[in-house]
């Protein structure tokens, strides 16, 4: 298991991080198409500022389950999500943020540039991943290739092609019913 200190990793150069990447996606023939953008941070970054690329755009969200192991959720990018509900449903303890030296040693990315591609530098499985049920509906799916100012599409099937490569068994969340059941809550509770 990787150790976690409080200083930040190193992080390598966005392009070789990249490059590598390529290598793994076309070693295990996954075609893809990269577009080019200014850096985005933010959901509100990518809509504004990617343009207009077909298919399903993830957000994803590190999260650390409280004296457990790291979670990466992949959904939706206009999915509403409160960890509690997503926790309760994955059956994991009380999840958080996870903190960005842990994302960096981890996913091999800093926060904004999140992404589920980062799986591939989970050599070691530590990282459990959640996915939207309805996004994985899409054919094409978007993502960041390890770096924020670029943006991967790639078939959804391929993507979970590469779950499989790199050993990450995804839970199959269905967000819809998440979002039913928090709104019912809230409408219960005012």
């Amino acid at each position: 298991m990787t150790e976690i200190d409080d200083a930040a990793p190193a992080l390598p150069d966005p392009d070789a991080a990249e490059a590598a990447l390529v290598a793994k996606l076309r070693a295990w023939n996954v075609p893809f198409t990269r577009h080019a953008h200014a850096p985005l941070h933010t959901v509100e970054d990518s809509v504004a500022l990617r343009g207009e690329l077909p298919g399903g755009h993830c957000k994803n969200l590190f999260l650390k389950e409280k004296n457990g192991p790291h979670w990466l959720v992949v959904c939706e990018e206009t999915r509403r999500v409160r960890i509690p509900d997503i926790a309760r449903a994955a059956g994991a303890g009380r999840m958080s943020f996870g903190k960005p030296d842990a994302m960096a040693a981890l996913l091999g990315v800093r926060p904004g540039a999140v992404t589920p591609l980062g799986l591939v530098n989970d050599a070691e499985g530590q990282v459990r991943l959640i996915l939207d049920a309805q996004l994985f509906a899409a054919e094409i799916l978007n993502c960041h290739p390890l770096r924020n100012d670029a943006t991967v599409a790639l078939r959804t099937a391929d993507l979970l092609r590469v779950f499989e490569a790199t050993g990450h068994a995804p839970i199959r969340l269905d967000f819809d019913a998440l979002e039913a059941q928090a709104a019912a809550a809230q409408a219960a509770q005012g």
